[in-house]
């Protein structure tokens, strides 16, 4: 199951979410049950290309067996093994939820009418990158770092640059990234004060003006939290609608209109449109306000309309119908042609920050750092960014990656996804396995060096997706 690395005293609370479902899926296989209905989430997250293929042919091991095996999944992979494809959409949010094809593998890959199989058939791909930057000369410098199996590493970070840190699963590379590098340079610059992991010196941090994390942690916990907040967009609607006759008039100002303050806000649900229902041995769960009826205002505030519509209403646009009707307010619009670009134009603008996925709270915290252009010589950390996504969402995420470098900023990824590592400027791979065999630098150099490295996982399996007429056939 490529857990080989995992300690037998390991709490399953450290787990991340890929190896608990790899780990519960080899207690599955041992049990040797038939006639069982397997359904998995996405196994292949925090796997190496080298461990995707064993786990595949787990999965077909339990169907051969008598059970039926259920994956939803973007790994190109796990779809080349499947017996049998469904794809949704055609697009996403209220665009999606239909079945587009579900076929036997051979037909769904002949199939014309949705996305996936065109990159199945290798009639559509993420190009590979015709130069790589050369950066800004500077350089990041970590020496000694020794926490876990890392084994008193040397580490050159090229600033300017799109970075990729690589290797097979458990060979060091969270630790090194987030636990090591984000946690000492965060500390340098007063931002956070977690404990570091171990390391003698670490020079370089003057040529940065800040550091970010741009993780998949939620972007807020509660109702009340949401994408136009979020950008800081919601300022501008508010303004809208105070400045109409109407709302004039009555004396109502920007904050009668916003659900964060009172005035304007429902008095019941305090503007979250929602109850909260605490349960005394299960999750809480919310309840739509029986005051406002979950439009969050009170009825004097909802009498005010905009080009005819409320603001309850507006916030219950989608991002792209929000872009057609604000389309007179250009500031308004720039920040609302942020999400569209990578590919959030289906959420409402309203939406509860608690109804998010991972992917989608990841890319609207992006988002947040594209709308300030200002940023330069900032170092953004990413720690799987692919997950949960879509090869055609990996190729919007891509082009923002590539803004946010060609900004004046450096970007650095912990990343097993190819379509990613090939887009590299520079790859650092660890390994040359995981747990106590891994932790050492394996290869580094431009993603076309490192394809030379035979001792390298990543190398072998990157020279086929640096070649795209040997990567469209699948080897």
């Amino acid at each position: 199951m490529g857990l080989n690395y995992l300690t037998l005293s390991r709490q399953t609370r450290t787990l991340s979410g890929g190896e608990a479902q790899r780990a519960a899926l080899a207690n599955q296989l041992g049990a040797r049950l038939v006639g069982t209905l397997y359904v998995l989430d996405e196994p292949t997250i925090g796997l190496h290309p080298r461990d995707t293929a064993t786990l595949a042919s787990i999965l077909q091991e339990l169907a051969v067996q008598g059970n039926t095996v259920v994956v939803v999944e973007h790994d190109r992979q796990m779809m080349l093994a499947a017996d049998y494809l469904i794809e949704l959409g055609p697009l996403s949010g209220e665009k999606g939820g239909e079945v587009i094809c579900a076929a036997p593998q051979q037909e769904f890959i002949a199939d014309r009418r949705s996305i996936t199989p065109r990159y199945l058939r290798g009639e559509d791909e993420i190009a590979t990158p015709r130069s790589r930057r050369k950066g800004n000369g500077k350089i990041l410098v970590i020496a000694g770092a020794c926490e876990n199996n890392l084994k008193d590493l040397f580490v050159r970070i090229p600033l300017g640059m799109l970075v990729c840190v690589t290797g097979v699963s458990g060979s060091g590379k969270s630790t090194l990234v987030e636990d090591t590098l984000y946690r000492a340079i965060a500390r340098a610059f007063r931002v956070e004060s977690l404990p570091m992991g171990k390391f003698h010196a670490i020079k370089g941090i003057e040529h940065l003006t800040g550091i970010r994390l741009i993780d998949q942690e939620p972007i807020g916990r509660t109702p009340r939290s949401n994408p136009i907040t979020y950008l800081k967009a919601f300022d501008e609607v508010r303004s809208l609608f105070a400045s109409e006759r109407d709302a004039l008039r009555r004396g109502l100002t920007a904050g009668h209109f916003s659900f964060n303050t009172t005035g304007g806000r429902c008095d019941r649900c305090d503007g979250s449109g929602v109850e909260k229902l605490e349960m005394y041995f299960f999750e809480d769960i919310y309840a739509i306000c029986e005051a406002c009826d979950g439009r969050r205002f009170k009825p004097d505030i909802l009498s005010i309309r905009y080009r005819g519509k409320t603001i309850h209403e507006v916030l219950q646009m989608t991002v792209e119908e929000a872009l057609g009707f604000f389309s007179g307010s250009p500031k308004l619009t720039e920040k609302l042609r942020l999400l569209s670009s990578i590919g959030l134009g289906y959420l409402r603008l309203g939406q509860s920050a608690t109804t998010l996925s991972g992917g989608e709270a990841q890319r609207l915290k992006i988002a947040a750092e594209l709308k300030d252009s200002s940023a330069k010589n900032v170092l953004y950390i990413m720690d799987e960014p692919t997950t949960g996504l879509h090869v055609e969402d990996i190729k919007r995420l891509l082009t923002i990656l590539q803004k946010l470098v060609n900004s004046g900023n450096t970007v650095v990824v912990v990343e097993h996804n190819l379509d990613v590592i090939k887009s590299a400027d520079w790859i650092i791979d660890l390994g040359p396995e995981g747990g106590s065999a891994g932790g050492q630098i394996v290869a580094e150099g431009r993603p076309e060096q490192v394809a030379k490295v035979m001792a390298s996982h990543t190398g072998r399996f990157l020279a086929g997706a640096l070649m795209p007429a040997a990567y469209s056939n699948g080897s």
